[in-house]
């Protein structure tokens, strides 16, 4: 039997991530350190876009040790929301292109969805996190909207965690922090 993989690519195509197999599950997060993140992020030269219209940070999620970055790791920079916090966003310095999402005590990784093409993105099946919405903002109903985590979305990572054998791999590819002024250039 053979395992599917994507070739998922920075902006500029100097870094590349695969995936393999089926994502744990593809959703849209709403919290509010998505939110600060994805403005920082968003906001570097060159950037992709990271929070949409409604406040939204879309993610596919992946068990660690299904994601590999097969090119560019050299240039791969994480972004904290404060000193020592436990989760990192990992962007390709390159172009400034969010790659993905870190809980580093987690055993999964968040890959931006804005790595596929929109043709070949998994489907939304949650949103998360909408308590921490923009205001004003009214969220469609073609997927769960749920203030919180949900029992389902805890079990489909408690799911992983156990086909994962209890294992939490490192991130241990990553080369320093992010500096949020500029691109590189070399």
């Amino acid at each position: 039997m053979t395992t599917q993989s994507t070739a998922l690519s920075c902006r500029c195509g100097e870094v590349t991530l695969e995936v393999q197999g089926k994502p744990i599950m593809s959703a849209e997060c709403l919290c509010s350190d998505c939110q600060a993140a994805g403005a920082v992020l968003q906001a570097l030269p060159g950037a992709p876009a990271t929070v949409d219209a409604k406040g939204a940070t879309r993610f596919v999620m992946y068990r660690k040790d299904r994601v590999q970055c097969t090119q560019g790791q050299h240039r791969l920079r994480e972004h904290r929301l404060s000193e020592g916090a436990p989760t990192r966003r990992i962007v390709a310095i390159c172009c400034n292109t969010p790659m993905f999402l870190e809980f580093s005590h987690g055993h999964w990784l968040s890959v931006y969805g804005g790595l596929w093409p929109a043709a070949s993105l998994p489907p939304l099946e949650i949103r998360t996190m909408t308590r921490s919405r923009p205001e004003g903002i009214e969220l469609p109903d073609d997927v769960p909207n749920p203030k919180t985590h949900t029992l389902t979305f805890f079990g489909k990572l408690l799911g992983a965690w156990v086909a994962m054998g209890f294992r939490t791999p490192k991130v241990d590819y990553v080369a320093g922090p992010l500096e949020t002024g500029s691109v590189e250039t070399s």
